[in-house]
């Protein structure tokens, strides 16, 4: 279980080396929803995604014989730009397993950080294995750790110190590294707080693991690509049992019209996953009693215009 006190380790050890976003109010989405809403605007963060603060917490800790062995992961593309570049700081190599529809703005950028790309045909998972045992790598799990679950919940820090009577925070669901992370903190300094899981109805793991009460496979599909986790994890569900609020399943079509009312009203470049936090308010999916102070997250903004065009205009 993560705690406060090692989210407060995880955020010494990251100081200086992730940018400190700022928790912006937007009041015109706000009155749309009918709250006082904040904005924290993750999007800004080192390599366009929070990912960085877990990845970057995982590898400080890590024995000079594991850094030496070369790193490994999965990713939709966040995690791996993520991980490329905290192997690069640490003086080793990493290697990324991606899906083979991965999209190729976020296929770049990772090969951009100095990451090698491994497209995988079939499941992550089963990719993700046979390159481990191939290698003999050390795995840097893009969720599922609970050094990666204390880096992403120094974001909770940083909220709950920007707008420290939050009545509730709506976090992206996603593998669920994020969600448990802020709901520890959030829960630990704020218990009134409400916090509520989103995640898009075609790549609902964390919604099925709760409900089976263990991680399930599952193939996901979502225009949120960066939601698209094909499986919860063992160390997560626990976490967000004890303190999550509820989950809720967000369909695509909710998703774009949140996205594009984020770049109008905001002008954050966000991608659709970083948006689905203020679709989920704006859609009526979460409740919220009119004039609370709600704090959503922009949790990232790996997007390519191309990309961002087409999913515009669907």
């Amino acid at each position: 279980m993560p705690t406060l006190d090692t989210v407060r380790a995880a955020a010494e050890r990251i100081a200086g080396r992730v940018h400190r976003t700022p928790t912006t109010p937007q009041t015109s989405l706000g009155d749309l929803a009918g709250v006082r809403l904040h904005l924290k605007a993750e999007l800004l963060q080192r390599t366009g995604s929070f990912k960085v603060r877990g990845v970057l917490n995982t590898v400080l800790t890590l024995s000079d014989e594991e850094r030496a062995r070369g790193l490994v992961t999965m990713s939709a593309g966040n995690h791996g730009a993520a991980l490329a570049y905290a192997a690069r700081q640490a003086g080793t190599t990493a290697i990324i397993v991606m899906p083979g529809n991965a999209n190729p703005g976020k296929v770049a950028a990772t090969k951009a950080y100095g990451g090698e790309v491994v497209l995988a045909d079939g499941p992550l998972g089963d990719a993700l294995t046979e390159v481990r045992e191939r290698t003999g790598r050390t795995l840097v799990h893009p969720f599922d750790d609970p050094r990666v679950i204390a880096g992403a919940g120094t974001v909770g820090l940083e909220i709950l110190e920007d707008v420290p009577d939050a009545d509730v925070v709506v976090v992206q669901a996603g593998g669920g590294g994020l969600l448990a992370g802020v709901s520890a903190v959030v829960k630990a300094l704020r218990p009134q707080a409400r916090v509520y899981g989103v995640e898009p109805e075609g790549a609902d793991a964390v919604s099925l693991g709760l409900a089976k009460g263990e991680p399930v496979t599952l193939w996901p599909v979502s225009v949120a690509d960066a939601l698209c986790a094909p499986f919860t994890g063992h160390h997560v569900l626990p976490v967000v049992r004890e303190h999550v609020d509820e989950v809720f399943r967000i369909p695509d079509g909710a998703i774009l019209h949140g996205l594009r009312m984020v770049l109008e009203r905001t002008k954050y470049a966000v991608e659709p996953a970083g948006a689905t936090g203020v679709a989920a308010l704006l859609g009526g999916f979460v409740p919220v009693e009119p004039g609370e102070r709600v704090v959503a997250i922009a949790t990232g903004g790996n997007v390519d215009s191309a990309t961002l065009a087409t999913l515009l205009t669907s």
